[in-house]
């Protein structure tokens, strides 16, 4: 499989730098044991990503045990928004699993109490209420019921359709992939709901009309009448290619959702907590959805999640009518709440926004170098997504892209590739602690890649 990186340790040349070091042969000999063992134990799907055995975090640095470390711009898949090891979200799991307390399922403990009410803080006032989940995928499941029984309680039977956007990822689970624009992904489906439709997503590279007359003109023809839609569903930005919506398009996509009856969710898992530049990604839209998904940057580190929303949408079901096993779990509840301070605190949403510039800027600078294969150049605050295309053209080079991620990794700078456009997107997503010197010495590093590999 072209995505499968080869355990075959390779010899490259030493690295030792104020932010990097590579010592070894990459992947490290020493770390295939491990690595063999995931492989023969694991399905093959978890075999997709650079093959560094992590040991520990700090900051924006990952570590090996063998004296190897990265500038990371991955995030741990865009979780470590508050960076690696942060020590206040550190101390609050250790005071937690010290206390006692580690599970409560739905019965009452404080740290849920306290999550819940800091998130309807920290978001807008029309935001009243949150339910605590797991995973992403479990609030985007949690939203699509949401907006099918607000249609149907409020308008009746047949208002149910959802719409969501042609190269969306929304999660891995059954109504959460039959929400992503992706065919591949959800081939195995098979019987997928004729109710859940997909129209372009206005990006301006690979669909150039982004006027919102595009948004309706592919509804009609896909026979969808605006009376029948329960609720539309989206990425703030669009995962697989760091990809923003048009702010005129996703206003007035507001005002339709409102004209029409129907409930606007936005997909934060990816964009909240300050990955944008602002705290939530949708306020660079000016608008404020009806349902919210958050997740991976909520805690910087353990698996939770949040559904925040209107209370009149929250509330259409009963005491016990939904819940979830995990909601709340005491610890991962108090590492959220500690990351959630500590960003604020730290003022990591004002960094986000002041190293997006030097960001940006010097991925402008390889846009135009290497302008033959890179289409494109998306993204806000520290979430980029470099659109490696085949010279000429927009068909996504996922081999390219692929390339260029290995060399990187070979020189002490951690990516991951993401869903989407054919693995064709290297995609750049640092902790918010990030400062100058390694942003500008990971674009040394990149355009070393890119040099490289053409």
């Amino acid at each position: 499989m072209a995505n499968v990186f080869s355990t075959t340790p390779k010899s490259v040349p030493p690295v030792s730098t104020a932010n990097r070091t590579i010592k070894t042969r990459i992947p490290v000999p020493e770390s295939l044991p491990v690595i063999e063992k995931l492989r023969k134990y694991e399905p093959v799907s978890m075999s997709g990503q650079p093959l560094v055995l992590w040991d520990k975090g700090e900051g924006a640095t990952v570590f090996d045990k063998w004296g190897n470390r990265w500038i990371d711009w991955s995030s741990g898949v865009l979780i470590t928004n508050a960076g690696h090891n942060n020590p206040k979200i550190r101390q609050a799991i250790i005071d937690q699993a010290e206390s006692g307390l580690l599970t409560s399922y739905c019965f009452p403990n404080y740290a849920r109490a306290r999550l819940a009410e800091l998130l309807v803080e920290v978001t807008p006032k029309e935001l009243t209420n949150a339910f605590i989940l797991t995973t992403g995928s479990e609030t985007v499941e949690c939203c699509l019921k949401l907006m099918r029984t607000n249609g149907i309680k409020k308008h009746g039977k047949d208002k149910i359709t959802i719409v969501s956007f042609i190269n969306a990822f929304h999660g891995r689970t059954l109504g959460a992939q039959q929400l992503g624009g992706i065919p591949k992904l959800k081939e195995w489906i098979v019987n997928l709901d004729p109710n859940i439709v997909q129209v372009p997503f206005p990006d301006g590279f690979r669909n150039t009309d982004t006027s919102f007359e595009g948004f309706e003109k592919a509804l009609a023809a896909k026979g969808v009448k605006p009376e029948s839609v329960a609720g539309v569903i989206m990425e703030t930005y669009q995962g697989g290619g760091s990809s923003f919506a048009p702010f005129e398009y996703i206003k007035a996509l507001r005002q339709w959702c409102d004209n029409n009856g129907a409930l606007l969710t936005f997909d934060e898992v990816q964009a909240g907590f300050g990955r944008c530049g602002k705290m939530f990604g949708f306020e660079h839209y000016g608008v404020i959805p009806d349902l919210t998904c958050f997740g991976k940057g909520i805690s910087s580190s353990l698996p939770v999640s949040a559904v925040l929303g209107r209370e009149e949408v929250m509330d259409l079901y009963g005491p016990n009518e939904m819940t979830s096993t995990h909601t709340g779990n005491p610890i991962c509840a108090v590492a959220a709440v500690a990351n959630i301070e500590s960003i604020i605190e730290n003022k990591l949403v004002e960094n986000a926004a002041a190293m997006s510039e030097v960001l940006f800027g010097g991925l402008a600078g390889l846009k135009d170098k290497y302008s033959s294969v890179v289409g494109a150049v998306h993204g806000k605050g520290l979430v980029a997504g470099v659109h490696v295309v085949k010279p000429g053209g927009i068909e996504p080079d996922p081999d390219l892209a692929w390339n260029i991620i290995n060399s990187c990794i070979e020189k002490g700078l951690l990516m991951f590739s993401p869903v989407g456009f054919g693995g064709g997107t290297v995609k750049i997503c640092p902790p918010l602690v990030i400062n100058r010197d390694q942003i500008e010495e990971g674009l040394a590093v990149l355009d070393e890649a890119f040099e490289e590999n053409l």
